[in-house]
């Protein structure tokens, strides 16, 4: 029998004797007559009983354990006939509803298993995830203390910690969706800042702005350049080093440069933690450039953050008290789970909100019972604003301080150790031999190409050598790993060691596997 039936058979039941214009509004403290349709919670919450078991089954346990597939790749044509996606008018029943979240688990990657290392996220908190489940249950809003009166007070609490990592007493900020959209805040605040009159006049009234980031910062900043009218001809690549760091005698260039061209420098966004090969931009001697040219000193540390738990690596970001904003993201190393980003503003004259506010008198109302600067969601350019404090709330709160930097410096531990093997194998060519950060970088050198960097087309054709590795791995399922070209570099590798849940083996396992997958190419 499907839902729809289901309930006409308990209608009748429910409407046994009652006169006929009269229908019973409750009949019990699970069901609900709502438009003539019967709601039954009961049958809803055993869906979510069952559904549950499938998710620790399927993706907390197999997709946690090494003798599972990290995926079981299927092509779109015949994943979309396996998923049964199509919409139909009447619903199922709940035994192929939980056929249809089994699929789903089965068929998805298992970003969890210790053998993923394709993003900068992997692996599971357990207490994080818990923050997640109780976040979606209580399914609230994060703009008003009236609605979400424990997470205001809770965001305050995480975001403050936060900024005395980074080395500010006071200051401002709030969780957003992404690391792209605190670098966008972060490019918004600093026009407005220096021209107020843009929130009310638009782009006519100012000057043409420039922006200054290296060339292997993240797209987000020309993004963001983008969305706010800036433009991206208005973003100025810094070259960068051998290792990917920002050049300081060129950001000076490329600032003198935009002057000579009619613009004014506005924003250089720093980089800790670059995306491809993890490098970390020198912050002290951007700040003194920032300062020297008053411009606004942003910090992409969305991926590099973290390591300010670490009193062994916290060095990495050295000046960082002396950047005006910061993105970090704790969903990336920490494990909060997707998605958890902070900004961060060391202001403290409501800049955030003054350049944000709309002043809704729906929500906003400035004459309710409470302290109304407790309703922060003026500062944000969204009305509807998840929670993402309770994740990492729950999470720091189970481990301290002191966890998260052992999480830190394991992940350094196990980046050396994989570094050590690699040098010691014959075909494994790191970009770098000792990288600053866990992203370690490398071409595989088949059999075939070994000795033979000479030949005219050795370039293009060690360029093929890991798609076609990448590709059998995922057929496979034995493990995920990214690749990219970068200027002049064909493709290479870029293997992340991030989660606490990597073992060593699970290092031996991956170079085993990269050599078993290429060693005929």
């Amino acid at each position: 029998m499907n839902q729809s039936a289901a309930r006409a058979k308990r209608s009748e039941e429910n409407c046994e004797g009652c006169p006929e214009e009269q229908v019973p509004i409750l009949r019990g403290p699970q069901d609900r007559w709502v438009d003539g349709l019967l709601l039954d919670h009961t049958e809803g919450q055993s869906f979510l009983t069952e559904a549950f078991k499938v998710i620790l089954e399927e993706v907390l346990t197999k997709g946690t354990d090494v003798n599972e597939k990290v995926c079981e790749w299927r092509d779109p044509a015949e994943l979309q006939l396996l998923l049964d996606l199509e919409l139909r008018e009447d619903g199922e029943a709940r035994e192929r509803l939980v056929q249809r979240v089994r699929d789903v688990a089965a068929y998805s990657v298992k970003t969890s298993h210790p053998r993923f290392f394709n993003q900068l996220f992997a692996g599971v908190d357990y207490h994080a995830l818990a923050g997640r489940f109780l976040t979606e249950a209580l399914n609230t809003s994060q703009y008003t203390y009236e609605v979400a009166p424990v997470f205001v007070l809770m965001e305050d609490v995480v975001l403050s910690q936060l900024r005395l990592l980074v080395g500010w007493g006071d200051g401002d900020g709030l969780f957003c969706p992404g690391g792209s959209a605190a670098n966008m805040y972060a490019m918004n605040v600093a026009r407005y800042r220096a021209f107020p009159q843009v929130k009310l006049k638009g782009m006519w009234s100012i000057p043409r702005l420039a922006i200054f980031t290296s060339q292997e910062s993240h797209y987000s900043v020309a993004k963001a350049a983008s969305f706010l009218g800036i433009g991206l001809e208005s973003v100025f690549l810094v070259k960068v080093n051998q290792r990917g760091q920002m050049v300081q005698e060129d950001l000076v260039e490329k600032i003198e440069l935009a002057k000579s061209q009619g613009a004014v420098p506005l924003l250089v966004s720093a980089t800790s933690g670059t995306t491809v090969q993890g490098a970390f931009d020198p912050l002290d001697v951007i700040a003194d450039i920032c300062e020297k040219h008053d411009l606004w000193m942003h910090v992409d540390a969305a991926w590099g953050g973290s390591v300010l738990f670490s009193r062994k690596h916290r060095h990495l970001m050295k000046g960082i008290e002396r950047a005006d904003s910061v993105t970090w993201n704790p969903h990336k190393m920490l494990l909060t789970g997707l998605q958890c980003s902070a900004f961060l503003l060391k202001d403290t004259t409501n800049l955030l909100k003054h350049c944000h506010c709309a002043n809704a008198s729906y929500l906003f109302q400035q004459d309710k019972f409470y302290d109304v600067s407790l309703d922060t969601g003026d500062k944000s350019i969204q009305c509807g604003r998840k929670v993402d404090c309770l994740k990492l709330w729950l999470m720091w709160k189970a481990v301290g301080t002191r966890g998260l930097e052992e999480r830190v410096d394991r992940a350094f531990e196990n980046t050396s150790y994989l570094v050590d093997k690699m040098k010691k194998r014959e075909g494994f060519q790191l970009l770098n031999e000792q990288p600053e950060f866990v992203n370690v970088c490398f071409w595989f050198i088949p059999p075939s190409l070994r000795g033979k960097e000479n030949m005219k087309d050795y370039q293009e054709r060690l360029s093929k050598v890991a798609p076609v590795i990448k590709e059998r791995m995922v057929r496979e399922g034995s493990m995920m790993v990214g690749y990219q070209p970068q200027s002049r570099r064909v493709n290479f590798f870029r293997m992340v060691v991030l989660s606490p849940e990597i073992s060593l083996q699970d290092m031996d396992f991956f170079l085993n596997e990269i050599e078993r997958l290429g060693v005929d190419l």
